[in-house]
């Protein structure tokens, strides 16, 4: 299966967003993409908590998500928007995942289980459970010939979610993210890799990266990783790019034939 990763720098405006994603998208096709991934906020960032949530749509209504949905149709192409922040139907936010298939429907959803409320060293207060709700349950959906585990972002730091994943079959796991600096650059690749090693899965992460119009800095270094722990591909840096990688799903037998992790773990009581 070849993949896509889309490494953005996602403007405060969908039509805006959709402007930037699209050649992108348009670009790991004709390299021979059969699903491209794109990072978490591909709609719109913002981080204006009144202007987001002036600016937030359902899925349906969104400029982004359904030029993405045409653009799949198009051009005969899985796309995984890695998330969408939108309005529910009761008028509450969520960051959502969106799984589109080359006919232009959507398959599969995923709202973000845990939200990122912490005080940064730098000083920053982020607390996404004041914008967000977030989901309940863990999604596994097909693409491409292959099981999709779906994640977002915050969802690295916890193994459970992952593993759980794994035991419903995931083959990929996707780590779609807006990762800070600081975070990034002590945490995100030894996360990832871990996370890998543990399911034996690929892991698939398009980041955002850079500066960005609403005044956040993200990481970026957008990673496809092997079920052995091992780097396939890297976006070096924070530039916009589009990261190309080969899997063999073959390599997921074969990674937990030879460390049968999942098939050795055991309950235990609390200490």
């Amino acid at each position: 299966m070849r993949v896509a990763l889309i490494q953005m720098r996602t403007p405060a405006d969908q039509a805006a967003a959709l402007a930037q994603v699209e050649p992108m998208v348009r670009d790991a096709v004709a390299r021979g993409a059969e699903l491209v991934v794109t990072p978490e906020g591909t709609n719109i960032l913002q981080r204006d908590r009144a202007r987001l949530f002036d600016k937030l749509t359902s899925l349906e209504d969104d400029p982004c998500v359904q030029g993405l949905v045409a653009l799949a149709a198009e051009l005969d192409v899985w796309i995984l928007i890695g998330s969408a922040l939108v309005r529910r139907p009761d008028g509450l936010c969520a960051n959502r995942s969106v799984l589109i298939s080359p006919q232009g429907a959507i398959t599969a959803t995923y709202d973000k289980l845990h939200m990122f409320d912490v005080d940064l060293p730098t000083g920053d207060r982020i607390r996404e459970s004041e914008s967000y709700t977030p989901g309940k349950r863990a999604v596994v959906a097909e693409a491409a010939g292959g099981r999709l585990g779906l994640t977002i972002c915050y969802d690295v730091r916890f193994p459970k979610l992952h593993n759980a994943l794994a035991h419903a079959g995931a083959q990929i796991i996707t780590v779609p993210a807006a990762f800070t600096r600081p975070t990034g650059a002590a945490h995100w690749e030894v996360l990832l890799r871990a996370r890998a090693i543990e399911t034996g899965a690929f892991v698939l992460a398009a980041a955002q990266g850079g500066l960005h119009e609403d005044g956040r800095a993200t990481y970026g270094n957008s990673l496809a990783i092997a079920p052995w722990g091992e780097v396939l591909a890297r976006a070096e840096g924070e530039a916009p790019a589009v990261l190309m990688a080969d899997l063999d799903l073959g390599e997921v037998a074969k990674a937990r034939q030879a460390i049968p992790a999942l098939k050795n773990e055991r309950a235990f009581a609390g200490p």
